[in-house]
């Protein structure tokens, strides 16, 4: 059974509907609004626990690619990640399945990701699919779910409220129930009980999202992340090289950003496979340079040092009291493209 049902059948709910006001269904032509080039994503805030009240609609966390697929005339499709990359090519299927709704033009906005056996997002999966960090392949079995609508056959949706959005997605993905592209779902329940048995399942989360709200850009607080497990974008700032290790890999030095400038966070020595450390021992051993660009205490003379140019995933559980990762585990290499950001340090984490 995929993770998504049981979280159903946990909470005892199904999904849902909720207090939504169905509008008419947008007839084409009858006005047009200027088709946006890109929009740049809605982002969740970070929060520690759940909000409470009629008005929080939640998901699951999906752990892959944010994606804009464009619709436009003429049957032309553009799939556009988070830091506003053409990844048509890459994503194939999607792309293909975007066509099948037969709409004059839309913007979708979702993640793209590929499954588990659990029906899970498993990002390092996706990552393998695409080739790995600046890899060249398609992820032709990676599914898109879609969780808003933004615009459609020629009006802009952003002024509406989330339910509105919402209501209009459902009807457009139900004329293509089986492709690539699916329903994001809500499920109808309060937040505290759904953040449990998400996390009791291994997921990485659970979304907020307020559902009276407009789409807005940026990270302004209608929609808010909850994690079971940290997970955040690091420097690579250097290695330990390792006879042993998979790929040769013994450790990767971490850092963060703080005022402005890369501070060391400490290392992460797990959650390599053979495949991806001997491809990440590649690429790092093509930016080793003299000395470490942070400053750092005590002798490290059996590190590779490296230009701070890759970002890796990195999962933790906490942070020490002298401001280290604790119980770290490397996830993948975040794209350019998908806007690696580097985890910035808050006070308390000082």
């Amino acid at each position: 059974m995929c993770a998504r049902r049981v979280l159903r059948a946990g909470l005892g709910v199904d999904t849902v509907k909720g207090p939504v006001t169905r509008r008419p269904k947008i007839e084409r032509n009858l006005f047009s609004d200027p088709m946006p080039e890109r929009v740049e994503p809605c982002l969740a805030l970070l929060q520690s626990k759940p909000p409470t009240g009629d008005d929080w609609a939640f998901e699951v966390k999906w752990d892959g690619y944010r994606l804009g697929v464009h619709i436009g005339p003429g049957k032309k499709v553009r799939v556009i990640t988070r830091g506003g990359h053409d990844w048509t090519s890459r994503f194939p299927t999607i792309a293909h399945d975007a066509l099948e709704f037969g709409l004059d033009s839309a913007i979708l906005d979702g993640e793209a990701v590929v499954l588990d056996e659990r029906g899970a997002s498993d990002f390092g999966a996706l990552q393998k699919a695409l080739g790995g960090r600046s890899g060249k392949r398609s992820a032709a079995s990676a599914m898109l779910y879609a969780f808003d609508l933004l615009y459609l056959n020629g009006h802009d949706l952003r002024s509406l409220s989330l339910d509105e959005r919402r209501a209009m997605l459902e009807d457009v993905l139900a004329s293509q129930p089986h492709g690539s592209i699916r329903l994001g779902e809500e499920i109808n329940t309060e937040g505290a009980p759904f953040l449990k048995l998400a996390c009791e399942l291994g997921l990485e989360g659970i979304i907020a999202k307020r559902r009276s709200a407009p789409y807005r850009s940026g990270r302004g607080g209608d929609w808010l992340k909850i994690k079971c497990v940290q997970s955040e974008g690091f420097v690579i700032i250097g290695y330990e090289p390792s006879t042993a290790a998979l790929g040769g890999i013994g450790r990767l030095v971490l850092a963060a950003r703080k005022a402005g400038k890369l501070v060391y966070v400490g290392s992460v020595g797990t959650g390599f496979s053979h495949a991806s450390a001997t491809a990440l021992r590649k690429q790092m051993d093509k930016l080793v340079i003299p000395k470490p660009a942070v400053s750092l205490s005590g002798r490290r003379q059996a590190y590779r040092w490296l230009t701070p140019a890759l970002v890796a995933e990195v999962e933790f559980r906490a942070w020490t009291d002298d401001g280290k990762l604790r119980h770290a585990s490397f996830k993948g290499l975040r794209e350019e493209a998908d806007e690696a950001s580097v985890y910035v340090l808050q006070s308390s984490e000082e």
